[in-house]
């Protein structure tokens, strides 16, 4: 008995050992005096900011609205962009998959995010009328699919052309006429996005070699945060604007440094990928690969070099 609780108390030790040579390296480097996140409120696994509006969006959100006659908006940020009849545009989840069709958007997630209804819709002027399809959700209702992607609204999109559910917690993208997430075609990410690592670099014009993510979106760090003891700063409201970056497994990244890169179990839940031990976010600002909006704001948020150094940020 003393020899196996012997070994359970090295083996714990050693996990522990581990982790803090992980992440004790540089201790104090890039101001660590970071806030605990404590009884933060949770985010709300990926659907954006407290759900989207949920108010706004009222009774109307309760029984899905049909789509009509499809079409296609040129936007200049996002590329080509489907729309309902009435200029609306439509959504793609990253957590919901198109072989088979699946909808994981329910409950107060669809309140935010109304589902297309599938009934009378028909595929845009051009489009190939294969892609439109449907799937049935838990509720019997079937709701609209383009290349199986289930596809949704966005309470907070007041008028015909906006988008603004692009980007939001890193999970939402409006959809393509094939429906791909929306990028613009000169961007040299657009239709390759779905190749890129979990993790990868990019050579930003005005930064440098930064680091973003599978879909090519600019990773940031929080000058408040602190690697060891590894704390967040960003909690609750904050996470609307800046989602944590999930998991990636080690494997798959590209160009990155592979010190403590490891994943840090918030207090409120959330599991989020670091590297160096960093605590790591994208933006909601950035609504397409290649954007930087996130830089420096407050004088706190910059983006990421594959070293894990904050990208431009004053000595």
């Amino acid at each position: 008995m003393k020899t196996w609780r012997s070994a359970s108390i090295a083996a714990a030790a050693a996990a522990l050992l581990a982790l803090t040579t992980a992440c004790g390296q540089e201790k104090g480097s890039d101001e660590p005096n970071g806030q605990s996140v404590g009884n933060a409120a949770p985010a709300q696994d990926g659907y954006g900011d407290g759900y989207g509006g949920a108010q706004d969006a009222g009774a109307e959100a309760d029984a899905a609205k049909p789509a009509g006659q499809l079409a296609v908006w040129d936007s200049k940020e996002l590329g080509k962009v489907v729309t309902d009849s009435a200029g609306f545009t439509l959504y793609r989840f990253d957590k919901d998959t198109a072989k088979p069709p699946k909808s994981t958007c329910e409950g107060d997630c669809a309140t935010a995010w109304p589902v297309v209804a599938a009934e009378g819709a028909k595929a845009a002027p051009g489009v190939d009328e294969s892609l439109i399809g449907s799937v049935k959700r838990a509720d019997g209702a079937e709701q609209l699919t383009i290349a199986g992607w289930p596809m949704y609204r966005y309470a907070k999109d007041k008028k015909p052309g906006d988008a603004t559910g692009q980007g939001v917690g890193g999970t939402w993208y409006a959809a393509a006429p094939d429906g791909k997430k929306a990028a613009p075609a000169a961007d040299d990410g657009g239709a390759e996005q779905a190749d890129l690592a979990g993790l990868s670099t990019r050579e930003d014009p005005e930064l440098g070699e930064i680091v973003v993510d599978k879909n090519g979106m600019t990773v940031y760090r929080f000058k408040k945060d602190s690697a060891w003891p590894m704390k967040s700063a960003c909690t609750g409201e904050c996470l609307e604007n800046w989602p944590v970056v999930e998991p990636v497994d080690k494997n798959d990244t590209e160009g990155i440094t592979k010190k403590g890169f490891v994943v840090f179990d918030r207090p409120d839940g959330l599991k989020q990928q670091t590297m160096d031990c960093w605590p790591l976010y994208t933006f909601a600002g950035d609504k397409a690969p290649g954007d930087t909006n996130g830089q420096g704001v407050g004088g706190t948020w910059y983006a990421v070099s594959p070293n894990a150094k904050l990208v431009g940020a004053p000595k």
